[in-house]
């Protein structure tokens, strides 16, 4: 199975080519940015895919990361991937962000569990927490960082996330320690692909996966009579 992996969901642009019949990625790109993302992303899947030797018709499937993450980029990578699965008539599957930072560190700790930890800002963060096996604990959500600690009752964690540092930093001295920090601005794209390649493209279809609203909002409209009485 051919595997084109896109994220654009945090502060990285990464693009995959993944062949699981070898067993490995083929090409992949990223670059880290803040912004920029939507005039970045396409050129490099162009890029990946010469560099794979691949028409995109040879494909089998698209995965994207769905959020949680920055609003605009989950936009720019969801659209392309589902503007390619309609090219090519391939499915498009979406994947968690926290799942695939997830992915890349499951029992590299032994039984610890992981707790996968993105900043959303004003003292919260987007976090999942997962066995040693990678079997689901505390389901994805957004708290404060307190909370989220909190929350960790399943002995010392190893940390994974943009937050993880954050998390690390606010660690209470009178709980069991983290065994591992990895503060990683973006998930592994090779993993992105390899958890494609696994999931089920009914159930998880490639759309946003928001866990709250947009910190920007747009002003609120006028009631009709106000509006009739400005424009007068």
């Amino acid at each position: 199975m051919l595997i084109l992996a896109i994220d654009t969901a945090l502060e990285a642009c990464a693009v995959a080519v993944l062949d699981t019949d070898a067993g490995q990625l083929l090409a992949q790109e990223q670059l880290l940015m803040k912004r920029g993302h939507a005039e970045a992303l396409m050129p490099m899947i162009a890029r990946v895919m010469q560099s794979a030797n691949l028409a995109f018709t040879a494909l089998d499937r698209i995965a994207v990361t769905m959020g949680p993450g920055s609003f605009t980029g989950l936009r720019v990578g969801i659209s392309a991937a589902r503007g390619l699965a309609l090219a090519t008539k391939r499915p498009a599957v979406g994947l968690t962000t926290l799942s695939a930072y997830a992915a890349a560190v499951v029992g590299q700790s032994g039984a610890a569990p992981v707790i996968s930890a993105i900043d959303a800002r004003h003292d919260h963060v987007y976090f999942q927490i997962v066995a040693g096996d990678g079997s689901q604990l505390v389901r994805p959500g957004v708290a404060p960082i307190d909370e989220a600690i909190a929350a960790s009752q399943f002995g010392a964690p190893h940390l994974v996330g943009n937050a993880a540092k954050i998390l690390a930093e606010r660690w209470p001295k009178d709980m069991p320690q983290p065994v591992a920090v990895d503060a990683q601005p973006a998930p592994d794209i090779g993993w992105v692909a390899w958890l494609g390649a696994a999931a089920d493209p009914v159930t998880n279809p490639a759309r946003p996966f928001y866990l709250r609203a947009p910190d920007a909002k747009p002003p609120a409209q006028l009631p009709l009579a106000a509006q009739a009485a400005s424009s007068r």
